[in-house]
């Protein structure tokens, strides 16, 4: 495989600046795009991001600009981290300083609110010559750059991208697996963000183990059904992009969307609770933008029904909890007993 001169990373984020520490820490040159020239000017000279992953040193090969222009332009392979609702914008913003082949790899776990794309879709349509894949899995960022062992997917049609990505990425305690179903991979990293909130809400009710086992392997069913409604591979809901990413958001206080459902848990409104936070949650968008589609599309999916009342309409806890009890008892694992058939 031709050896990668020059590789980008698109977001001064947390998983942004890991993915850049880690092809850094593997001898490659990587530029980091920041929004703010000053960040990154603290990011050059302290090696180490306060914001977003304060105490962590980082590579020194790590460089950070604000040039959006000298980033991409002829970089032959470009990671995007960038929030779902600022990814379009600034892939437009790139895409003059963009030539025909570069590969793009979406780490984002969202999904665009008007259209219901996901960010390879916005990928593929912005920059019809680029190969086009994606990088997710159960990947905290603070355990990453804390070197604790962790594997990830990269999926896409192009064999080159996923050779270039699982060479550029591995390492001793980072491990990449490949797969081409690049919308089940993308799909199960957006959809278990609902799923968190979930786990943190009945975490901070005091809810127990048994019913932590339930709501992860009931999330695991309906996240399943919803995505192969969509076109991806059930197959994959069992691999890290799938059951591996559920188990790490639904149990770990790290997670972003884990931290805003407990809050929620402990009575603070969605607004306190985000701004607590103090960066996106990509699951608060995905619960409203997921219930329209399952609606349209006539899948059921009782969990994202009842957190949507409870997120955006204060529905008692106490009273969907009940309501979803009650609903019509159905299969255990819907594709080896169909629906129909109990």
């Amino acid at each position: 495989m031709t050896v990668l001169k020059k590789v980008a990373v698109l977001g001064g984020g947390s998983f942004g600046t890991v993915i850049a520490n880690l092809i850094a820490e593997n001898g490659y040159d990587v530029q980091l795009w920041m929004r703010d020239q000053q960040r990154a000017d603290q990011l050059n000279y302290e090696h180490e991001n306060k914001r977003y992953l304060p105490g962590y040193s980082l590579s020194e090969k790590v460089v950070a600009t604000s040039d959006l222009q000298s980033v991409v332009q002829d970089a032959e392979l470009v990671f995007v981290s960038i929030p779902s609702q600022s990814f379009r914008d600034v892939i437009k913003q790139a895409k003059p300083f963009i030539n025909e082949g570069q590969m793009f790899v979406s780490t984002t776990k969202g999904i665009e609110a008007k259209t219901f794309s996901l960010m390879s879709e916005i990928l593929s349509e912005e920059l019809p010559g680029a190969q086009v894949g994606v990088l997710s899995g159960p990947n905290l960022a603070k355990e990453v750059v804390a070197k604790q062992l962790t594997a990830t997917v990269v999926a896409s049609e192009s064999q080159l991208l996923r050779s270039s990505v699982q060479t550029i990425l591995h390492s001793s305690y980072f491990r990449v697996y490949a797969s081409s179903d690049t919308y089940g991979v993308e799909l199960g990293g957006t959809l278990k963000n609902i799923y968190a909130i979930a786990a943190g809400l009945s975490a901070a009710l005091g809810m127990g183990e048994n019913t932590r086992a339930m709501l992860m392997t009931r999330s695991l069913a309906e996240m399943s059904r919803f995505a192969v409604c969509m076109g991806a591979n059930p197959m994959t809901f069992i691999g890290l992009a799938g059951v591996g990413d559920l188990i790490v958001t639904c149990m770990s206080p790290l997670s972003r969307n884990y931290r805003v459902g407990h809050a929620l848990g402990e009575g603070k409104t969605l607004e306190e609770a985000v701004e607590a936070l103090g960066q996106v949650a990509e699951g608060v968008n995905t619960i409203k933008q997921v219930k329209e589609k399952a609606s349209e599309m006539q899948v059921y999916m009782p969990l994202v029904t009842g957190l949507y009342e409870v997120v955006f309409n204060h529905a008692p806890v106490a009273e969907v909890v009940k309501m979803l009890m009650m609903n019509e008892q159905s299969t255990d694992v819907e594709f080896v007993l169909p629906r129909g058939d109990i």
